[in-house]
């Protein structure tokens, strides 16, 4: 615990560099990653947050969905998406056949954890079987049922979202065959339950959550500078490689491979061009830089893009017109997230975005999602980047309080000093909608990181 507290207030104190004084205002660039915990010293805090989810979260979602029993059915080998994040470190998979039972007795007796499975979960479950005859298994979990007495029974089946659609159809016929008709007749889909569990951020979380965003823009900035890039020979591939390095000798997870692209006066990338988004190409002076980096630490992932440049010789910073570009994708950001209010749909805040910044003659794009325990988490989708009209389904769920999102999306911008070519602008940062205002998690670029 003593390690964690060395590190959370190390996390606080980047945060506090990236946030200034107020936590809508944008910050700086983050200083170089530091604090991160080994792998042992990451077992407290991660299981004192889950224990907090379980014990001060769950049942009020529960209520909420209207389902006084949760099963969650696995194997190893196809776990349920929700399985890893309802388990304590350091689980890694279901074993043999597991079984979690969530029934909620009231709220003056509160929610009752079981586990009908081979092996016990720790203090966070209480064991109501332990043993090796899946017959038996199945047996005591159809009496665990009868037991309670439960009117509604939530499975984890979607058509919709896929990290409520766990139950496979194989447990699902043995389920089935266990309960007998009167049972069955109780089963109703826990897709409601499952999107609020996964999309709902405890005090703690966001209390830790700047600190691991901080650590994934630290390395942006590192990667963005004379520490990495020779111009001339330095290659966005060889960038690209040096953000997952960095990542892997930091022992910070990454969720998909960094990727680095570049945009150069005279190069028309809406055109049929080989350069654009060449990972080969060496970077000169006076091109513009983009990266998209995500890791997952301590349960909580984020989400990353952000711009540079490569100083020409002579200049000590970009162009005015790249500075007013960057500027304009700020205020973009500025835009959407003030049409975040609660109960709206991820639909309607892209139609009230979209409109306002076409009053505004910002050409624009978004295409922003939730952000929590998966990079793409479920919640409200907001565009989609090959989709900037209204999302089936997903984009009409609604945007509710303490919920996590990657405000991502871009500009594009003429820019004087390239012969009034334009520059596509491509922002992404973490942030939590709080349920009256987005503030951003450490900070946002306001600035262009620079290659001397």
């Amino acid at each position: 615990m003593r390690l964690f507290l060395r590190g959370l207030a190390l996390s606080l104190t980047l945060t506090a560099v990236a946030l200034g004084a107020d936590h809508a205002d944008q910050g700086r660039v983050i200083p170089g990653p530091g604090g991160v915990l080994d792998e042992q010293a990451r077992v407290a805090p991660v299981n004192r947050m889950l224990r907090e989810r379980l014990e001060g979260l769950l049942p009020d979602l529960m209520r909420e969905a209207g389902i006084d029993m949760w099963l969650v059915i696995n194997r190893e080998y196809a776990e349920d998406p929700v399985y890893l994040r309802l388990v304590p470190e350091p689980v890694f998979a279901a074993r043999r056949t597991t079984m979690l039972v969530f029934f909620d007795r009231g709220a003056e007796e509160g929610l009752e954890r079981l586990t009908v499975s081979r092996y016990p979960l720790g203090g966070l479950y209480e064991a109501a079987w332990e043993g090796g005859d899946l017959e038996e298994q199945w047996q005591r979990l159809a009496e665990v049922i009868r037991e309670r007495d439960p009117k509604r029974i939530g499975i984890n089946k979607s058509a919709t979202w896929p990290v409520a659609d766990g139950l496979t159809a194989g447990l699902e016929e043995m389920l089935v065959e266990a309960l007998g008709p009167e049972l069955l007749e109780r089963l109703v889909s826990a897709e409601e339950l499952v999107i609020r569990w996964l999309e709902s951020r405890t005090d703690s979380e966001i209390e830790v959550w700047p600190h691991i965003v901080a650590l994934a823009r630290g390395v942006v900035s590192e990667a963005f500078s004379n520490r990495v890039i020779t111009p001339g020979v330095t290659t966005p591939g060889d960038v690209a490689w040096y953000i997952r390095q960095r990542f892997t000798d930091l022992n910070l997870p990454i969720w998909f491979m960094p990727y680095v692209n570049v945009q150069r006066p005279g190069v028309d990338c809406d055109a049929d061009n080989p350069f654009c988004g060449s990972d080969d190409v060496p970077i000169e002076r006076g091109d513009v830089l983009h990266t998209d980096v995500g890791i997952c630490y301590l349960r909580l992932c984020t989400d990353t893009q952000e711009m540079g440049y490569v100083l020409r010789v002579g200049e000590s910073r970009p162009p005015a017109g790249l500075v007013h570009a960057l500027a304009v994708g700020n205020r973009w950001q500025d835009i959407l997230t003030t049409n975040f209010v609660t109960g709206r749909t991820g639909n309607e805040i892209l139609a009230a975005t979209r409109e306002q910044a076409a009053g505004e003659e910002i050409l624009s794009s978004t295409y922003t999602h939730p952000l929590g325990h998966f990079g793409h988490a479920p919640g409200p989708t907001i565009g989609m980047w090959d989709n900037q009209g209204p999302t089936p389904a997903r984009g009409d769920w609604r945007l509710h309080p303490h919920t996590g999102y990657a405000i991502e999306g871009n500009v594009k911008v003429a820019v004087p000093e390239w012969d009034d070519q334009l520059v596509q602008i491509k922002l992404e940062q973490s942030a939590v909608f709080d349920g009256e205002r987005v503030w951003y998690l450490a900070g946002r670029q306001t600035e262009w990181h620079l290659v001397e």
